[in-house]
């Protein structure tokens, strides 16, 4: 193994019997996901805002759970290249592509196979952890384990910052959610359910950050912290 994948892939916590949806729902599609995030959803706009809402401090540890093709950890690690970042995801053919492009962006960023509801870390390892469009894959009992585990790896006042589907804000938004929940497992966030759980979970001073309007629906970011 060379030196780059060293630096890339730690772990694989994932294994084949383990359930989990690719970032288009089939994995044949994973190659095109970044193209279409792009072009559809105002990728950068919303990454740049969660990463900027997060004030991330020198030396900070920081986790993308469901980091998918990469792109918000190579965002982070650029924005912050004191930072030591680390992303978790299922999807063996994700942390793939996203191994290539850190490689390619001269980045150290850790990939680790796992599942976001059965985090492979210490307690309270982390000053920050991310997610981004990876809740909606989830069913209401997995959404519930994984901000548990979010919770249980942050540090006494380390924050969660979150960015997936929420309540839409009009009529035509509601139609377009409502398409999206014959592909994914949506409905809990249409029905704007996210910051109960999250508060569920143990989090304090929830708070959403930010809407944006998008071609699969309304795209919420959101903020939290575990107590002192």
């Amino acid at each position: 193994m060379d030196k780059t994948k060293r630096k890339t892939l730690l772990h694989q916590g994932a294994g084949e019997g383990d359930k989990y949806i690719p970032p288009l729902k089939f994995g044949w599609l994973t190659p095109a996901f970044d193209s279409l995030l792009r072009l559809t959803m105002r990728e950068l706009v919303f990454k740049r805002q969660l990463i900027d809402q997060a004030h991330v401090e020198k030396g900070y540890r920081i986790l993308d759970v469901g980091c998918g093709t990469g792109t918000l950890a190579i965002m982070i690690k650029s924005a912050h290249p004191d930072s030591k970042v680390t992303g978790l995801d299922a999807d063996a053919k994700a942390l793939e592509i996203a191994g290539l492009k850190i490689k390619n962006a001269g980045l150290e960023i850790y990939l680790i196979r796992g599942m976001s509801y059965n985090l492979p870390f210490p307690d309270g390892i982390f000053d920050r952890a991310f997610s981004s469009l990876m809740f909606h894959h989830l069913d209401r009992n997995n959404k519930q384990r994984t901000l548990q585990e979010v919770f249980r790896v942050l540090r006494p006042g380390g924050e969660f910052h979150l960015a997936d589907f929420g309540r839409p804000r009009n009529p035509a938004m509601y139609l377009i959610s409502q398409l999206l929940t014959l592909f994914e497992r949506t409905q809990d966030n249409i029905r704007g359910l996210l910051p109960g759980m999250i508060i569920d979970a143990g989090f304090e001073m929830v708070e959403e950050t930010a809407n944006y309007l998008t071609m699969f629906g309304n795209l919420r970011l959101y903020r939290a912290r575990k107590p002192r």
